[in-house]
């Protein structure tokens, strides 16, 4: 192995250790949250939603320039640094004008309100630090951001639970978030502080500000994804409470992570810049590279899906105990939202690599538009399965609208694909239909398994074989 392998795979090394780490510990503390009382753990959920809100508004974007910025070696970084941080600075105080008037407008509990005040502050100003730590990974110091991360999570989430366990009120409890936030602040500052003010120009900040521009397309994408993923949370709290978002959290958290774990690592830095690659150079294997993909995901979404939808009721109760009863139905309904988001963020990546990003934009404004439609006429009526399903929907409707346009521009399903996985599906309800009578619950799951993972099985064979030629 190279050296510069070596440190490739060292730099990845901390950063993965990183957010292990800080999973494994957010993690804990949500299930010993939710395990407090519905009430409490349904404030803290929707606090969270806020401050992912108030993150992106007050970052919108500037990550990913400010990368290149920083690569290209445009400017001193110290000063590449200050101009973004100031801008940030602006978006971040706007947005927080933005979340207090949200919560008087929308009548919160004082302690409710304090609650998002404390943690989504702190989730926001995580933003600015974020800054630094793309800056350490221009420069090839992951190590310090490996570490920061790791000790700030120790601190934050050690905080939490020792709280949590000694029975201090929320809003004492709450504090976890600053004091993780701070800490990763607090190491940025040491390293960039002292450089950090040094020749600053206002032209500098127009410069920023202009490459900024430049995504709008894809930052006006950001927004409506990230506020039709949220928006059913906040009518969820105003017709059922904190308990509504309780239940409604304890389920997505589990659906959404499969969700995201694909799209992220998976489509997103692994087959997102093959992708981009392939178009340019070779698109006949552009093609064959997405159909197989698409085979690839339906047929692994399926059985994930059915293990939570058989599996709903142990699985809820194992992980946030007896007081989630509705969470189970929930998670029931919600299970179609991991093929849906399969093969939207598939088609998605697709879209963008063919610089259809425009039209991809039209979509997301559509979606959101039907998002707030679909909140506002099934959730007043039955709170918790209208939540469900205008999440549902929504990730259908998007589906349908980025798999449409892939299908007509490179036919991204092929025929004999899909009347295999109908087969595939018909065998498994079969078997399901005619086991269910006879075998323990246990024993008909893993029979009716067994067809749809021989299926995923030999398409992720085919899809290995495809890899190697496409990446020469």
């Amino acid at each position: 192995m190279t050296k510069s392998s070596k440190s490739v795979l060292k730099n990845f090394g901390y950063l993965l250790s990183a957010h292990w780490v800080r999973e494994v510990l957010q993690t804990i503390f949500i299930i010993a949250l939710a395990r407090q009382g519905t009430e409490m753990y349904g404030q803290f959920m929707l606090a969270i939603s806020i401050g992912q809100l108030l993150l992106f508004a007050s970052e919108f974007g500037l990550n990913q320039h400010l990368s290149t910025m920083l690569a290209r070696k445009e400017n001193y970084p110290s000063r590449i640094l200050r101009q973004v941080t100031f801008i940030k600075v602006a978006f971040l105080f706007f947005g927080w004008l933005a979340m207090i008037g949200f919560t008087f407008w929308q009548d919160y509990s004082p302690q409710l309100r304090a609650i998002i005040i404390v943690v989504a502050t702190a989730i926001g100003l995580e933003g600015i630090g974020n800054s630094f730590f793309v800056a350490c990974q221009v420069l090839e110091r992951q190590d310090v951001e490996g570490k920061s991360r790791g000790i700030a999570s120790l601190f934050g989430y050690g905080y939490g639970l020792i709280a949590l366990f000694s029975g201090f009120p929320a809003t004492m409890v709450a504090l976890f978030k600053i004091l993780e936030t701070f800490t990763n602040l607090g190491v940025v500052a040491r390293l960039f502080f002292r450089r950090f003010w040094r020749s600053f120009r206002l032209e500098s900040f127009t410069d920023v500000w202009g490459v900024w521009k430049e995504g709008l397309v894809y930052t006006a994408m950001a927004v409506c994804a990230i506020f039709y993923n949220k928006i059913n949370m906040f009518f969820l709290q105003k017709y059922a409470g904190s308990e509504g978002v309780a239940q409604y959290s304890a389920t997505w958290q589990i659906v959404d992570f499969v969700s995201v774990l694909v799209s992220s690592l998976l489509l997103g830095k692994v087959m997102f810049p093959l992708f981009t690659k392939l178009w340019v150079n070779d698109r006949t294997q552009f093609k064959r590279l997405a159909q197989k993909s698409s085979a690839w995901l339906v047929a692994a979404a399926l059985p994930i899906s059915y293990v939570l939808f058989v599996e709903s009721d142990r699985i809820i109760t194992l992980v946030y105990g007896q007081n989630y009863g509705p969470a189970i139905q929930m998670q029931k309904e919600l299970v179609g939202c991991i093929l849906f988001a399969f093969i939207h963020n598939l088609a998605s990546y697709l879209m963008v690599s063919m610089k259809c990003q425009r039209i991809l934009l039209v979509m997301y404004t559509v979606g959101l538009a039907a998002n707030f439609i679909l909140c506002m006429v099934l959730i007043p009526q039955n709170p918790m399965s209208g939540t469900a399903y205008a999440i549902l929907l929504t990730k259908g409707g998007m589906a349908f609208m980025t798999v449409s346009f892939c299908q007509f521009a490179i036919g991204l399903f092929v025929a004999k694909d899909v009347l295999r996985l109908l087969v595939i599906v018909a065998a498994a309800v079969v078997v399901h239909l005619v086991t269910v009578q006879y075998f323990p619950r246990t024993v008909v799951e893993i029979l009716t398994l067994c067809p749809l993972l021989y299926h995923a099985y030999r398409l992720y064979l085919r899809q290995q074989k495809t890899l190697p030629g496409a990446l020469l």
